[in-house]
């Protein structure tokens, strides 16, 4: 894989259960794994580009479940906290060049037929990253209420910890 690099950085948020004690870690998504890392590869974690990404995240965990995150009581609903990104160039997979130079159609997140790109497709691109010592990635947001040109990003914080800036309940921010 010969990524382009994008860069980025600037403000960014996460959604996050409000119980973690610390929602900037990449425990959480080394345990499970995620688009963009198998279970128990590697630490990332996983960051919005503005609030209405976030929105559209939220939703997604929503879908098809006979209720939405509004039915959640406030203090159990995902809270928002705000980090600064430090400038640096991650692995595009925001233009169609990036895509395609990853491996992934120029389409992303979904194929040339309109369907999802599966996790499986993604994450030897982010184990690519990780090897080669990149501080994460961009992406398009998969989320499909995601606004035109919403962003992600994977951070893996190899280099400094993220820390938050600010937290808003459910009820300030969604």
């Amino acid at each position: 894989m010969m990524p382009l690099l994008v860069t980025r950085g600037g403000i960014y948020v996460r959604v996050a259960d409000p119980g973690w004690d610390d929602p900037l870690t990449g425990a959480f998504a080394k345990a499970r794994g995620s688009r963009w890392n198998a279970p128990r590869a590697f630490p990332l974690v996983y960051l919005n580009g503005d609030v209405r990404t976030a929105r559209a995240n939220v939703l997604q965990r929503f879908a098809g479940l006979p209720y939405g995150p509004e039915d959640l009581e406030p203090s159990a609903a995902p809270a928002l906290v705000s980090t600064a990104v430090p400038e640096d160039g991650f692995v595009d997979v925001v233009s169609r060049a990036g895509c395609s130079a990853v491996g992934l159609p120029p389409t992303y997140p979904v194929d040339e037929d309109g369907a999802p790109v599966p996790h499986e497709a993604c994450q030897p691109v982010g184990q690519a990253a990780w090897d080669s010592g990149l501080p994460g990635i961009a992406c398009r947001s998969a989320a499909p209420a995601a606004p035109r040109g919403g962003e992600e990003m994977a951070w893996f914080g190899r280099r400094e910890p993220l820390t938050p800036l600010e937290a808003r309940s459910f009820l300030d921010w969604f």
